[in-house]
């Protein structure tokens, strides 16, 4: 694990705050996050539906917190996120991300993620990404 846990990564992220994130799980280049139905992240007020910027969010930070408890990661940065979305989560549930890191270069780390809410094994968006990091020094 790195000299910074990642849950003081995720703490240490306003944003992830704002939207009450909560690590689940972690280590060996995975993680997953989680993030409660919340009015003030609706996207559409008719249906009651997360807004996707919201589903982006977690999903990146998922993938990040992956990176950071890869072994000797010390930072990591997105240098490329996409995500497709499957279907609108379903209104009043908690969202879950699981993402994975699954190949690792001296510098990047390419993750793989899904999201899915609580009724169903159908994800609501799946993602892959790019993230740099920089490592512990060997001694």
């Amino acid at each position: 694990m790195s000299e910074t846990s990642p849950q003081e990564f995720i703490n240490a992220l306003p944003f992830a705050r704002a939207l009450g994130m909560q690590l689940d799980s972690i280590g060996g280049g995975r993680a997953e996050i989680s993030m409660a139905w919340d009015a003030r992240f609706v996207g559409d007020p008719a249906t009651g539906v997360i807004h996707g910027g919201a589903v982006s969010a977690l999903m990146d930070t998922c993938g990040g917190a992956a990176v950071m408890s890869y072994p000797g990661a010390l930072t990591t940065a997105t240098i490329d996120l996409r995500i497709d979305y499957m279907r609108a989560a379903t209104p009043g549930q908690r969202i879950t991300a699981r993402a994975e890191c699954y190949h690792v270069t001296r510098r990047v780390a390419f993750v793989r993620a899904t999201a899915h809410d609580e009724d169903s094994d159908n994800p609501v968006a799946t993602a892959s990404g790019a993230f740099t990091f920089d490592r512990k020094e060997r001694a």
